[in-house]
C-alpha cells in the first residue's frame, strides 16, 4: 500500500499526472451522451427532447451512484495517508456493497416514477413514449453504473489513474461502434431507435465494469475487497455517508435545476426546453477537463490531508484553481467562436440554432469566475468537508439561481433565465472563496 509518491512529487506535475487521465476519462465519460444524442438527433426533434425530459433522472441516478462513490475515495484515501490500512479497507468494501444497494433501489424507483415525472413537462404523447421507451432500458443499468463507479473512484484513491481512462474508453468504444448499430438497424441488429441508444449506453457502461474487474484480477488494488471487511460498521458507514450524501447532493441539484427551468421555459416554449437540453449536453463537455482536475486532486488533497502535510494542502489547491481558469477561459472563447457548430451538433433547425447560441452568449459570460466554486468544491469534496461543499452547491443550483430565473424571465422574458446563469456564478464564486478559506484555515 505505498502511495507516498503523493505527498513527494512536486506539486504541478504531480497535480498534471494524477489529473491528465481524469481529464481523459472525463472527455469519454460526456461522449457517452454527445454520441447518444448525436445518433438519435438523426431520428428527430421529438426525440432530442425525449432525451432531454429523460436526462435529470438520468442525472440523478448517476449523482448518486457518483456522489457516494466520491465518499469512498475521500475516505480510503484519507485512511491510506494516515498509514490506517485497516479503515482504508473497511471503507473500499463497505462502500462497494452500499453502492450495490443503492444501484437497484435506483432501478426499480426511477422505472416506476418515470411515468408521472414525464407527465409534468409534456403532453406529447409521441415525446414522452420515446422518452419512456429510452430510460426504462437505460435505467436497467443502474447497477452495473453503481459497481462499475466504485471501482473507478478506488482505483483513483490509490493513484491508478490511468486504469480509470482505460476502462472509460473500453466502454465508450463499445457505446459508439453500437449506437449506429442498435438505433438505425445495420447488419444483423435490429432498427431499435431510441431504445437502441439506451443499450448501447448500458452495454458500454457494462463493458467499462468487466474492464475493471480484468485489472483487479491481473493488477490487484493494493486493498482487500474481501467479505470480512464488508460488514457494515457505524464509524465507517457514517464517515462514507457523510462525504457521499453530501457530494450526492452537489451532483444531484443540477437535475432539480434542470426540471425547475424546463418548467419556466416550457410556459414559453418547448423549443426552448430543448434548448436547455443542448446546453447541458455541452455544458458537460466545456466543463469536463475542469471536472478531470478536480478527480485529480481529491486523492491529493485526502492523502495530503490524513498525513497532516497542511501546506501541500494549500499549494494543492491553488495550482488546481490556476489550471481551471484556463480551462474556462478556453471554454469561454469557444462559445463565441463557434457557438453555431457546437449548437449545430444537435438539431439542423434554424430558429433551434438562433435560440441556441443566443443562450450560449449569455451564459458563458460565467464560466471563468466559476472557476473559483467549482475548484472550492471539489477540494472541500477530497478534504473530507461535504457540508461545506454542499453549501456552495446549494448556492450555485438552488439559492440564487432559482428566485433570479423566475423573477428576470417574468421581468425580459426568456432571456433572463440565462442571464441567471451567470449572475449566479459571480455570486457563488464570492462566497465560495470565503466557504472555503472558513473551513479550511488557509
Amino acid at each position: 500500500m505505498e502511495q507516498t509518491f503523493m505527498k513527494e512529487k512536486k506539486i504541478l506535475p504531480l497535480v498534471l499526472s494524477m489529473s491528465l487521465p481524469m481529464v481523459i476519462s472525463m472527455a469519454v465519460n460526456s461522449l457517452y451522451n454527445i454520441v447518444d444524442s448525436y445518433f438519435v438527433a438523426k431520428l428527430s426533434e421529438d426525440a432530442m427532447t425525449a432525451l432531454a425530459l429523460v436526462y435529470p433522472v438520468q442525472n440523478m441516478i448517476n449523482a448518486i451512484a457518483i456522489g457516494f462513490a466520491i465518499g469512498i475515495n475521500a475516505a480510503t484515501a484519507y485512511f491510506l495517508g494516515a498509514g490506517e490500512h485497516a479503515c482504508a479497507n473497511k471503507s473500499a468494501a463497505q462502500g462497494m456493497l452500499l453502492n450495490l444497494i443503492h444501484g437497484i433501489v435506483l432501478t426499480v424507483i426511477c422505472i416506476a416514477v418515470m411515468p408521472l415525472f414525464l407527465r409534468m413537462f409534456s403532453s406529447d404523447e409521441t415525446v414522452t413514449g420515446m422518452a419512456l421507451q429510452y430510460s426504462n432500458r437505460a435505467f436497467l443499468f443502474s447497477t452495473v453504473i453503481a459497481l462499475e463507479l466504485v471501482y473507478e473512484k478506488l482505483f483513483q484513491a490509490v493513484g491508478k489513474m490511468k486504469v480509470s481512462m482505460l476502462c472509460m474508453m473500453f466502454g465508450f468504444v463499445a457505446n459508439i461502434i453500437l449506437d449506429p448499430l442498435m438505433i438505425f438497424g445495420i447488419g444483423f441488429f435490429p432498427a431499435m431507435g431510441i431504445a437502441g441508444a439506451a443499450y448501447a449506453t448500458g452495454i458500454g457502461q457494462t463493458v467499462s465494469l468487466i474492464g475493471y474487474l480484468l485489472f483487479c484480477r491481473f493488477d490487484p488494488l493494493p486493498l482487500k475487497l474481501e467479505r470480512r471487511y464488508m460488514k457494515p460498521e457505524k464509524n465507517i458507514v457514517m464517515r462514507l455517508y457523510s462525504i457521499g450524501l453530501s457530494a450526492t447532493l452537489n451532483l444531484a441539484l443540477p437535475s432539480l435545476l434542470i426540471s425547475v427551468l424546463n418548467g419556466i421555459l416550457a410556459g414559453f416554449s418547448e423549443t426552448y426546453v430543448l434548448v436547455l437540453g443542448v446546453y447541458y449536453k455541452l455544458q458537460t463537455f466545456i466543463y469536463l477537463t475542469a471536472n478531470g482536475i478536480i478527480q485529480g486532486i481529491r486523492p491529493l488533497m485526502g492523502y495530503n490531508y490524513g498525513a497532516g502535510m497542511k501546506l501541500r494542502v494549500k499549494r494543492i489547491f491553488q495550482t488546481t484553481l490556476a489550471l481551471t481558469a484556463g480551462v474556462m477561459i478556453a471554454g469561454t472563447v469557444l462559445s463565441w467562436l463557434i457557438p453555431d457548430n457546437l449548437i449545430g451538433l444537435f438539431t439542423s433547425n434554424e430558429e433551434t440554432i438562433r435560440i441556441g447560441v443566443k443562450a450560449l452568449h449569455i451564459i458563458s459570460l460565467g464560466f471563468i469566475v466559476s472557476a473559483v466554486s467549482v475548484t472550492c468544491c471539489g477540494a472541500l469534496e477530497g478534504l473530507g468537508k461535504g457540508t461545506p461543499s454542499l453549501y456552495i452547491s446549494l448556492l450555485r443550483y438552488v439559492a440564487v439561481i432559482i428566485p433570479a430565473a423566475f423573477l428576470l424571465s417574468r421581468l425580459i422574458g426568456v432571456s433572463g433565465v440565462w442571464y441567471a446563469f451567470c449572475f449566479t456564478e459571480f455570486v457563488a464564486a464570492g462566497f465560495s472563496y470565503l466557504i472555503y478559506k472558513k473551513y479550511t484555515r488557509t
